[in-house]
């Protein structure tokens, strides 16, 4: 018989991060279930969508073993209507799992645990340990600008690119980019591989409060993340990532200086005004001053902002989606950035001026919009 005793807080903390691993609909009902695996005082509990697995092994009171299925929604639902309080776990004989807590008993069918579908084990992996606050960091930094393009899905992604110079990670949907590397990490060889998005913003979520080692192992078609008490497994998405070293201009000669905060409010105030669809705003630089405009030809609005800057190039106009820009200077925390131009028909290139971490770089690439004079 199978049995073991819980705190209610910690095993709601536990599953509410499994949980955000499960789909809202899925087409194996076994899915809708969290696994749970007893082995005396150790409980492995793991979620899957059948492409990211997720476990997490918790400390619990037991001197028994075996396996069940669990839904999980009922069990989420009740966990969290319980103060902090021991719970007693025990599977019947009548394929039900009784809860007892304090004040009352609670029974939830359950399915048999070999239903559930079978985490995958790497071979013969390759590994390179990173900080966990590198690693959201890089996630937070670089997730915004991966595409949701369903026919292009190697953009849908962020690109990582180890080696033992460093850790590149990349993102992009053909109208941004951005680039995040580390020279202070490094790989032990030369790897590089592809992570969707779902699995990188559940790591993204729990990583952020973490100061532990996480281990990433990976092969050409799966990766694993291991901290703390978990581990996350995940297909890699297929397919080979767009040279995006070709897409950022070298030659910069246009150089503009300017406080992030300052910049980003003109932008978001001028982009009311500007058109519905092309989100079209006009940079114009001349001296140490910048004009930030845009139109709406349809309906007569329209905003001029004029702004000091620090400059050095050509007077140029440049037009730009002022969806990207906002994204990308909201994701700067930067208190001063620089845009490097070269001619209106190139990227720009966006980079923080100050608040980096020895060995860290940003870039960021925004494609110009062309003006409609």
């Amino acid at each position: 018989m199978m049995k073991f005793i819980v705190s209610s807080s910690y095993l709601l903390k536990q599953l509410q991060v499994l949980g955000s691993v499960i789909n809202s609909s899925n087409t194996l009902p076994i899915l809708d279930n969290f696994l749970f695996e007893l082995d005396n005082n150790q409980l492995k509990v793991s979620a899957s969508d059948l492409e990211t697995t997720m476990t997490a092994t918790l400390e619990i009171d037991s001197t028994s073993q075996g396996s069940v299925a669990i839904p999980a929604k009922l069990l989420l639902d009740i966990l969290k209507t319980f103060p902090e309080q021991p719970l007693t776990f025990t599977v019947e004989d009548n394929s039900t799992v009784e809860i007892s807590s304090n004040s009352g008993k609670y029974a939830i069918a359950y399915a048999p645990g070999e239903e559930f579908p079978k985490a995958v084990v790497l071979d013969d992996p390759s590994k390179t340990l990173v900080p966990a606050e590198v690693l959201a960091t890089a996630v937070s930094k670089t997730i915004f600008a991966a595409g949701n393009d369903d026919l292009r899905p190697v953009m849908s992604g962020v690109f990582f690119q180890f080696s033992p110079e460093g850790l590149i990670f990349v993102a992009t949907d053909a109208h941004k980019l951005v680039k995040y590397a580390r020279t202070d990490v490094k790989a032990s060889q030369v790897a590089d591989f592809i992570m969707p998005k779902k699995p990188l913003n559940i790591l993204k979520g729990i990583l952020g409060a973490s100061d532990a080692e996480v281990s990433i192992e990976y092969n050409d078609s799966n990766a694993t993340f291991s901290f703390e008490n978990y581990v996350l497994t995940c297909r890699l998405i297929d397919g080979k990532y767009p040279n995006y070293e070709a897409v950022i201009p070298k030659e910069n000669p246009n150089k503009l200086l300017i406080n992030r905060v300052q910049f980003l409010n003109s932008v978001r105030r001028v982009a009311i005004f500007a058109n519905k669809t092309t989100h079209q705003i006009r940079l114009k630089i001349a001296g140490t001053e910048l004009n930030i405009s845009a139109e709406d030809i349809d309906y007569s609005n329209k905003a001029d902002e004029r702004l000091t800057c620090d400059y050095q190039g050509d007077d140029m106009q440049i037009g730009f989606n002022s969806r990207f820009l906002t994204e990308m200077l909201n994701n700067l925390s930067s208190d001063e950035i620089q845009l490097e131009m070269s001619m209106p028909n190139r990227a720009g290139i966006l980079t923080p001026v100050d608040g980096l971490d020895e060995g860290e770089t940003v870039t960021m690439l925004v494609m110009p919009v062309m003006l409609s004079n």
